[in-house]
């Protein structure tokens, strides 16, 4: 019983001590988060984080199990073992008593044979000295006389102690039979219920030690099914989706780079009336410059551009710049309402003082409404300014979209006249130009 006592023991402490190390795993890998991170939102987090739930939970169904062993198992051990040395020890001193009064019989018995023996030879020597002293012609009648009664008085008592022996041998017989006949066989019968109930509770021992485990595997199948579930859940798309909405730049693409003819002057030397293309300043386009800002736009394959954070957030891209300014408005917003409800409650609590003179003084209300009246005003300017700099935002971005399509225009009639110039037959080619041409002035409306 001690054994498996220990046994559970150690069991016990395996689970708890697997319990500990789950929770440990699940501290290290999620920590936690303050007020203003914000929650995750890839579906491969949020699924990560659940499994992590789901861990904590099983961790805790492994508690459950160790508590229910200590408690069911482990703890009905111990007392069981200890009742059962308690009754053991009862059943073997009645045994001790019980063979005590035996050997208590037994010197009694050996006691009173002893003295019916040794009177006995007292007996003998009297009668011995009496038949002596009877046939001596020499003795007198009084020694004679003596020696009788010295012989009866002996007789007596070798007589007393027979007796005395014969009903102690006839105890100790007794009390023998009934020691190896009765109260033995009883104290083995009662030591033998004793072993089978403890049989009997190991049993059930180990009954408990197995319905511990299994109460818990419905709960640790649904944590099981909940990981399944959020594996289940990982969208690879919307995880995708996210991470362009995360880092779309709002950046317009570069526009197209123009043709650059240098053999227009070999094809007006040779060709007879050609129409002659003036060479346009405009048309020209620093590649240098051009190449230098769409580096200066590609964050994920160059270098970010290092610089102090600015309040009104000119310094990221326009599409993060927009997320960051509508954030602010956002909570600005959140920030005004609770103003506006305290103001509300300070203008009605005002109302009851002034009605109801004996609950307050009206004018003790008047610097905390006037502090929050100043708060709205500070928040609504800058509610207005962030609003001012997003659409600030929007009309360089329509002003940028326009000049990309004057750009694409001009690059096109470019395109026609060099086409022209240099009696390039190929007409699929001057209808994308006039094409592209005719695009940009349906833009423009002109």
């Amino acid at each position: 019983l001690e054994k498996y006592a220990k046994f559970v023991k150690e069991r016990i402490e395996i689970e708890q001590n697997y319990a500990k190390q789950l929770r440990n795993l699940v501290k290290k890998y999620c920590p936690k988060r303050s007020p203003k991170d914000e929650e995750p939102r890839f579906t491969s987090c949020i699924a990560f984080f659940n499994i992590l739930n789901e861990l904590n939970d099983y961790a805790g169904q492994r508690e459950v199990v160790a508590e229910e062993m200590g408690h069911r198992v482990y703890g009905e051990l111990m007392r069981y073992s200890h009742d059962l040395k308690t009754e053991r020890k009862m059943h073997l001193q009645e045994g001790r008593k019980a063979q005590q009064y035996l050997d208590m019989c037994w010197k009694q018995m050996d006691n009173s044979k002893k003295k019916f023996e040794r009177e006995c030879r007292e007996a003998e020597k009297a009668q011995q000295s009496y038949e002596r002293l009877d046939n001596d012609t020499n003795a007198t009648k009084a020694d004679v006389e003596k020696a009788k009664q010295q012989l009866n008085l002996r007789t007596h008592m070798a007589d007393e102690n027979k007796n005395e022996y014969a009903a102690q041998l006839q105890n100790f017989n007794g009390e023998q039979h009934k020691h190896y006949y009765i109260v033995i066989p009883q104290i083995y019968k009662q030591l033998q219920e004793m072993d089978e109930r403890r049989t009997i509770k190991l049993s059930e021992c180990y009954k408990g030690f197995a319905d511990s485990e299994r109460k818990v595997i419905p709960i640790i199948s649904k944590c099981l099914e909940g990981m399944i579930l959020a594996a289940k859940s990982v969208d690879e798309h919307r995880d995708s989706q996210l991470v362009i909405d995360c880092f779309k730049s709002g950046f317009e693409p570069p526009g197209d780079f123009p043709f650059e003819d240098y053999s227009q002057n070999i094809y007006r030397t040779i060709s007879d009336g050609t129409i002659s293309t003036p060479k346009q300043e405009g048309m020209r386009i620093d590649t240098k410059t051009t190449v230098g800002k769409s580096k200066g736009k590609l964050w994920l394959f160059g270098k970010k551009p290092k610089g102090p954070a600015l309040e009104d957030f000119s310094h990221l891209p326009p599409e993060q710049r927009r997320k960051k300014l509508q954030q602010r408005i956002d909570e600005l917003n959140r920030e005004l309402q609770k103003e506006t409800d305290q103001k509300d409650a300070l203008i009605k609590m005002k109302d009851v003082y002034e009605k109801n003179p004996q609950m307050g003084d009206p004018s003790s209300l008047q610097p905390k409404l006037t502090e929050t009246m100043s708060n709205m005003d500070r928040l609504r300017m800058e509610i207005h300014k962030n609003e001012k700099s997003e659409c600030n935002r929007n009309t360089h971005s329509k002003n940028s979209l326009l000049k990309l399509s004057h750009s694409v225009a001009q690059d096109s009639v470019a395109y026609c006249r060099i086409c022209l110039c240099s009696r390039i037959q190929s007409k699929p080619f001057v209808g994308q130009c006039f094409q592209k041409i005719a695009s940009y002035s349906i833009y423009r409306n002109d």
